[in-house]
């Protein structure tokens, strides 16, 4: 299998080389960076969906990208592809990124880290962005956490909170985590943030947004105060309303943002949330 694997790994090197020299023929003046390697766990149901959120990064993270498919088949078996895509950033130039496509199967799907390691850009961190609710006890999910140095995941794409929040915090000392769910959240936090001294005596908050959101906000309120406040929650598909205590909250005035923005603003930083870690593991409780 290892043999196996290192072919595909020159493979695919050779198909970025391959890449590069057909950008470079353009003439267009050409910057060739990364910031980063960006592997995707993505399931073929969700991998539509991350492609879109990776062009709706367009040049804002030059990286190179690795989407990991795991795809139905007990025979070990990994497929490639690689193209260098160009983005525009003014004057005339452009910015390229590197986005490899490996759909693995049996073994390969299972023990993943073997085939991302070669393809991480040495000194450079890593992000995993783990698409749906990860198989806490599998193999693949244990060596993704060990190559990459953050792990990006939407509780809002799980069955089974707040019992999933569990396993994820026990990710905390492992690698960096964050949840695009806390990410929309953090507008509303803001304002209920202005009502600080007052707040510190609420007993309940009234939540229209989806599951987790909700749940990680209950969690935040009742981590930063300390004591119980009771949640109950309307289902709506973002989070459109809150109320303390019956006494509703204004609105932000920021836009909702995409899912390329909310994965942009978690891609700008490596260090850990104390205050998210602390949300999770009160609303686990």
């Amino acid at each position: 299998m290892a043999e196996a694997l290192m072919g595909v790994v020159a493979e695919v090197e050779r198909k970025l080389a391959r890449q590069r020299c057909r950008q470079e023929a353009d003439g267009d003046p050409e910057l060739r960076t990364s910031t980063m390697t960006h592997v995707v766990w993505a399931p073929p149901k969700w991998l539509p969906r991350a492609k879109r959120v990776l062009a709706g990064l367009a040049e804002r993270h030059p990286a190179r990208t690795i989407f990991l498919v795991p795809v139905p088949g007990r025979k070990s078996g990994v497929e490639a592809e690689a193209v260098v895509q160009d983005f525009a950033i003014g004057d005339g130039r452009e910015v390229l990124s590197e986005v490899i496509e490996l759909r693995l199967s049996g073994e390969a799907a299972r023990h993943p880290g073997s085939v991302v390691l070669p393809l991480l850009i040495s000194d450079l961190p890593a992000y995993c962005r783990w698409r749906g609710r990860p198989d806490w006890n599998g193999q693949a999910l244990d060596e993704i956490v060990d190559v990459c140095d953050r792990f990006v995941v939407d509780s809002n794409e799980w069955q089974g909170v707040p019992g999933a929040y569990d396993p994820l915090a026990r990710l905390f000392d492992r690698v960096v985590v964050s949840d695009l769910a806390w990410r929309r959240g953090l507008p509303w936090r803001s304002a209920l943030a202005e009502r600080w001294p007052g707040i510190r005596t609420i007993e309940r908050v009234s939540i229209e947004g989806p599951r987790a959101d909700a749940l990680l906000l209950a969690g935040w309120l009742r981590s930063r105060l300390r004591r119980k406040v009771s949640l109950t929650r309307r289902d709506a598909i973002a989070l459109v309303g809150i109320a303390v205590d019956g006494d509703p909250v204004t609105p932000p005035a920021r836009p909702a943002l995409s899912g390329s923005d909310l994965l942009s603003a978690e891609l700008d930083t490596l260090a850990r949330d104390p205050i998210y870690e602390a949300a999770v593991r009160e609303t686990a409780a």
